[in-house]
C-alpha cells in the first residue's frame, strides 16, 4: 500500500515536470543580484506599470513595487503565487504588487512599460513576436540568462539582457 501511493505520488511529480516544461519553465529562482540589475534595468518607479512573466516567489514584483512601480506577475504554479501573494502582504506592498495565477500568454502586455523574464530557451521566439504585437513602442523587455535570437540587445549587465520595443 505505501509502494503504491508512493509510486502515485511519483508520477504525479512527473506529470507536473512535463507539464512546466510544455508551459514555460520549471521554477529556478533568480538570485537577488540579478534581480537588482534586473529592476534598474526596468526603470522601475513612480508611474510605471511592470511586469514580471513566470513570476516564481514575486521577488522581482515586489522589488519593481518597493522602486514606486505598479508590478504584476504572473504564475502558473499555484503554490508561489500563493508565498509571492503572502510575501507581497508582509511587505506591505498591495496597492502595487499584484500576483495573478494565470499564464502569460493569455495576458495583453500593451499596459506596461516594462516586462521582466528569465524564460527558456524555446519560449523566446514566441515571447518575441507576442512583445512585438503588443508591447507599445519604448517598452522594455529585460531576459535573465536567455537571448532573443537574432535580435540585438540595447544593455547588457552580466547575464541580463535588455531590449527596446
Amino acid at each position: 500500500m505505501i509502494a503504491f501511493a508512493i509510486g502515485i505520488i511519483l508520477f504525479s511529480i512527473d506529470l507536473l515536470i512535463v507539464w512546466y516544461l510544455l508551459n514555460g519553465a520549471i521554477y529556478v529562482p533568480t538570485a537577488m543580484p540579478a534581480v537588482h540589475r534586473m529592476v534598474k534595468c526596468t526603470n522601475a518607479g513612480p508611474g510605471k506599470t511592470c511586469a514580471d512573466i513566470g513570476s516564481g516567489d514575486g521577488r522581482l514584483v515586489i522589488e519593481m513595487a518597493k522602486k514606486g512601480a505598479v508590478a504584476h506577475g504572473y504564475e502558473n504554479n499555484p503554490l508561489l503565487v500563493w508565498k509571492s501573494r503572502r510575501k507581497i502582504q508582509q511587505e506591505g506592498l498591495q496597492d502595487r504588487a499584484f500576483i495573478h495565477f494565470k499564464s502569460f500568454w493569455n495576458v495583453d502586455f500593451s499596459q506596461f512599460d516594462a516586462i521582466t523574464v528569465f524564460g527558456i530557451t524555446h519560449i523566446m521566439k514566441r515571447l518575441w513576436r507576442k512583445c512585438q504585437r503588443e508591447l507599445k513602442p519604448g517598452a522594455l523587455i529585460v531576459s535573465n540568462a536567455f537571448q532573443f535570437a537574432n535580435v540585438e540587445p540595447i544593455a547588457k549587465d552580466d547575464g541580463i539582457y535588455v531590449y527596446q520595443k
